[in-house]
């Protein structure tokens, strides 16, 4: 089993982190011994931190990256992509709409693809997300051509190599846009799977915010024309 990096970015999730920490150390445990769970806490201004630390003490394959001020989910994931030592990334939210213990259906496919993306086979959002989602999915697929059946799914798993091959530079929700449609475009190999998706118990979404919907949409304009420029230099 090769070494894996978990990626959790966390902003003002001091009510979820420990129970999404505590969830995945035990989904580790019964997979590899060879394994880290880093929480990239993006400039939260409650106690997520604080948590963080302490159960670090319990669990030493824990790491804490913390931003000053809120950079964004993409900026999140990014300071833990960089930091990630394992072979293998994933990443979920801090938030336990999903369970980490399903990172087993995706283990056997990383073997024969280079990505392994989740969809959410029910998903357990109110309708403003799920309409927005399906709204963005559409405009994506319009303009890149298919990527991936649930693309803002916070459960995916790669190789450390497509860092390499896919530049990923959004600080915001664009991020998993990046990741798959820059991959599609150069021949890497990806694989879907279904996997369960839970309300909310506690907490706050800011996906649903104005401000993060049109700043996604700001930077997949500027995405479409970066990317022409990049697979023109390759």
């Amino acid at each position: 089993m090769p070494s894996i990096s978990i990626v959790l970015p966390a902003y003002n999730e001091e009510e979820n982190v420990g129970e999404a920490i505590a969830a995945t150390v035990e989904a580790m445990e019964s997979i590899t011994p060879d394994y880290e769970v880093m929480v990239a806490d993006d400039g939260s201004s409650d106690g997520t931190s604080r948590v963080v630390e302490v159960l670090m003490e319990r669990y030493p394959q824990v790491r804490l990256i913390r931003h000053p001020v809120n950079r964004g989910y993409g900026g999140a994931l990014r300071s833990g992509f960089k930091a990630a030592r394992g072979d293998l990334i994933f990443f979920t939210s801090s938030d336990n709409q999903y369970d980490v213990a399903e990172i087993k259906r995706l283990l056997p496919l990383i073997e024969e693809a280079d990505i392994v993306a989740g969809y959410r086979a029910q998903r357990q959002d109110p309708f403003i997300r799920r309409f927005f989602a399906w709204g963005w999915n559409t405009l994506v697929c319009l303009l890149f051509g298919y990527a991936a059946r649930d693309i803002d799914c916070a459960f995916k798993l790669f190789r450390r190599e497509v860092l390499d091959r896919v530049p990923l530079t959004s600080m915001g929700a664009m991020i998993d846009t990046e990741l798959l449609v820059g991959a599609r475009k150069r021949g890497l190999r990806i694989r879907e799977v279904a996997v369960s998706h839970f309300p909310r118990r506690a907490g706050r979404q800011t996906g649903a915010r104005p401000d993060v919907i049109l700043k996604a949409f700001r930077d997949l304009w500027d995405f479409r024309s970066r990317l022409k420029e990049e697979l023109a230099r390759e």
